[in-house]
């Protein structure tokens, strides 16, 4: 059976720091289901205030939470955190004679500190090394797609001389190449 409580008291408190696992219930203001998720241990929940929990998302679990979030508006999203990475990379080696490899990395769209949303971007990467006995050379093609958020976004708003800036959240830098050579003594 379930108890509502008006906050969040010391003996509450108490009793909610020594839980080793939390979840979070949530519904759709329209009624329906309500979705129960098992959402972090012990060291990734906090008691902020008498009315306020927090807790790292970082489970992955809860489509149907995250859509009753956004239905009511009780939990807000952390700005500047996106939701969705996706890391990847592919290398070939030939064991002291060659290696490559290629480099995509996905970042989704993210809530910025002005309530604004983040467009989602790719960066994509390739490197190259050619090893011989005592020396290899190395070149590494960074963004080599040219990805920018000054492509898609602005970074300042307001005039040259009375700028107001907005979140980086994107690379500004654009297309990378450096290279160099290994010398083994």
């Amino acid at each position: 059976m379930s108890k509502e409580f008006s906050s969040i008291d010391a003996s509450l408190r108490e009793f909610i720091g020594q839980q080793a696992m939390f979840f979070v219930a949530t519904a759709s203001s329209e009624g329906g289901r309500i979705n129960l998720s098992p959402k972090g241990y012990r060291d990734t929940f906090a008691v902020l205030d008498d009315h306020t929990v927090a807790y790292l998302d970082i489970f992955g679990s809860g489509v149907e939470t995250i859509a009753h979030l956004r239905d009511n508006g009780r939990i807000k999203e952390n700005p500047l955190t996106v939701r969705h990475r996706l890391n990847n990379i592919l290398m070939y080696e030939v064991e002291g004679k060659l290696k490559l490899g290629f480099e995509a990395y996905y970042y989704s769209r993210q809530i910025l500190t002005d309530g604004a949303t983040g467009r989602p971007y790719w960066t994509l990467g390739f490197m190259a090394e050619k090893i011989w006995q005592h020396l290899s050379l190395f070149i590494n093609f960074e963004n080599f797609t040219g990805t920018r958020q000054t492509k898609f976004d602005t970074i300042y708003t307001g005039t040259v001389t009375h700028p107001v800036f907005r979140d980086i959240y994107a690379p500004l830098d654009g297309f990378v190449l450096n290279g160099g050579i290994k010398v083994r003594l």
